[in-house]
């Protein structure tokens, strides 16, 4: 798909002064360069050309708004003063995967606006993705991530009670197995005790039966 009709497309029914944020990813330019991105986009801050075979940024339009732009994996290989001269509010700016042979190419873009250059500040530190709605989205996460922990463990805990009173129930069954086999025991011991007398008195019966 080439840009124009790409741009059209993602206008969905809006005008350009309506559009904050557009993606042209991977669509076809032409001959190079950009084709129906026009300074009707006023209010345009970010936009992305990523993998669009772009050559030259030179017919690039004046986007006072613009704060970041992805020019990443295209064939750029100079023409950098443009971006300074349409971009004056631009401060991420993503050239990686360019063919940009030496270090004075860069020069043009040696602004003091310009905080971010292919996702890092002159101190190296990276870029941050985020904005602060995502990272409160991310916190919530992080907490929600806490809170399944913390019931696991407790869970973990209950599982333990559980094969505690087991165990105790156990014990407590094979405490009355011995002492119900203990009572058994008893009463048999006092019945042959019982028995026992009755025995011998049968057996002096007899011994009377054989001297008669």
């Amino acid at each position: 798909m080439n840009m124009k009709k790409r741009i059209h497309l993602e206008l969905r029914n809006r005008t350009p002064s309506d559009v904050h944020e557009l993606v042209l990813d991977n669509c076809r330019s032409n001959d190079g360069k950009t084709e129906g991105l026009t300074a009707e986009f006023v209010n345009l801050e970010f936009l992305s050309l990523i993998n669009v075979c772009l050559m030259s940024v030179s017919n690039l339009p004046k986007l006072g708004k613009l704060k970041k732009l992805e020019l990443s994996d295209n064939r750029i290989t100079g023409d950098l003063d443009v971006l300074a001269e349409k971009l004056p509010n631009l401060t991420h700016l993503n050239l990686s995967g360019n063919k940009l042979k030496d270090i004075s190419t860069l020069e043009p873009l040696l602004l003091p606006q310009l905080t971010y250059l292919d996702g890092y500040d002159m101190e190296d530190r990276e870029a941050s993705d985020s904005d602060g709605e995502v990272d409160g989205v991310d916190d919530e996460d992080d907490d929600e991530e806490g809170e399944d922990e913390e019931d696991g463990e407790e869970e973990d805990f209950d599982e333990e009670d559980d094969e505690d009173d087991e165990e105790g129930e156990d014990d407590d069954d094979t405490g009355a197995d011995a002492a119900t086999a203990a009572a058994a025991a008893a009463t048999a011991k006092g019945e042959k005790r019982k028995r026992d007398p009755e025995d011998e008195d049968d057996d002096d019966d007899d011994d009377d039966d054989d001297d008669d």
